[in-house]
């Protein structure tokens, strides 16, 4: 048999060939439409509808005072809340103003999702005030706020030096300025040096005649008192418990020769001797 040849005209080549291509061209172009309208919805559910639909997370780190409903009613939050509906500045603000928070950050995270971090008030130090004809401690901060009211209980209970000789101490009170620095060298000598403050019982402020003021400290295990300026620092507190446990020690020192208070205002220790009567 002969070898028999086929033969196909370019033409018809060429015709399925743009044949092909078209059916390739139409489908892409579908899938290119069909994924504009799904990314077109996507982009109107994102930006034209979440925005506007209540939280889906609301994040409320709070504490044992001041807890998530507390911090919600505050903040101002409820169910119908929502990214846009809510300034973060607003409700950072609002919370802020709380006398038992010492500072809030919020966030807001698109579209629909919020979070309030709180960091609560520590207490450095306590004073007693009048409430109801009887004596209630109020829990006084390191920038000098009068922050919360206790009571006898939690006073027996905390390790916290005692600050009298305030004038009429009430809750959302502030130390005077020149008093804060007292406070706050209270709060790192309880995170540094915690023995050194627990042998303080009390620190009483006396004003000067003229400017100023003194601090009396009254130490736990000694009856005589230490007066020093305006602050006290761990190296003052130091020398202090060194003097006073040499008078405890020295057996020479009889009562009516221990001194009833020492003085550290010049930097050195200087006592009189009392008077016998």
């Amino acid at each position: 048999m002969g070898t028999e040849y086929y033969y196909i005209d370019s033409e018809e080549i060429n015709a399925r060939k743009a044949k092909s291509s078209g059916k390739v061209e139409k489908g892409l172009k579908r899938l290119l439409v069909v994924a504009a309208a799904i990314f077109f919805a996507q982009m109107v559910w994102l930006f034209g509808i979440s925005p506007f639909i209540p939280f889906s997370t609301i994040e409320v780190h709070g504490f044992t005072e001041l807890g998530r409903a507390d911090v919600l009613m505050i903040a101002g939050i409820d169910d119908t809340s929502s990214f846009f509906s809510t300034n973060a500045r607003d409700v950072q603000e609002k919370v802020s103003s709380n006398i038992l928070v010492e500072s809030a950050v919020v966030m807001k995270r698109f579209p629909d999702r919020i979070s309030i971090f709180l960091t609560p008030r520590k207490a450095a130090a306590v004073t007693l005030a009048s409430y109801n004809s009887r004596q209630v401690p109020i829990f006084i901060d390191r920038q000098g706020v009068f922050y919360k009211m206790g009571n006898s209980t939690e006073l027996g209970s905390c390790d916290l030096p005692v600050i009298s000789g305030i004038e009429n101490p009430q809750l959302n009170m502030r130390l005077p300025a020149s008093l804060v620095t007292l406070v706050e060298s209270l709060s790192n000598m309880a995170q540094s040096s915690p023995e050194l403050l627990s042998a303080v019982s009390e620190i009483r402020i006396e004003r000067k005649t003229w400017d100023g003021f003194d601090l009396v400290i009254f130490p736990v295990h000694s009856p005589i008192k230490v007066r020093v300026e305006n602050n006290i620092s761990e190296d003052t507190l130091r020398y202090m418990l060194l003097m006073l446990n040499v008078f405890e020690n020295d057996s020479n020192h009889n009562d009516l020769r221990r001194p009833s208070e020492i003085d550290f205002r010049s930097g050195m220790g200087s006592y009189k001797i009392k008077e016998q009567s």
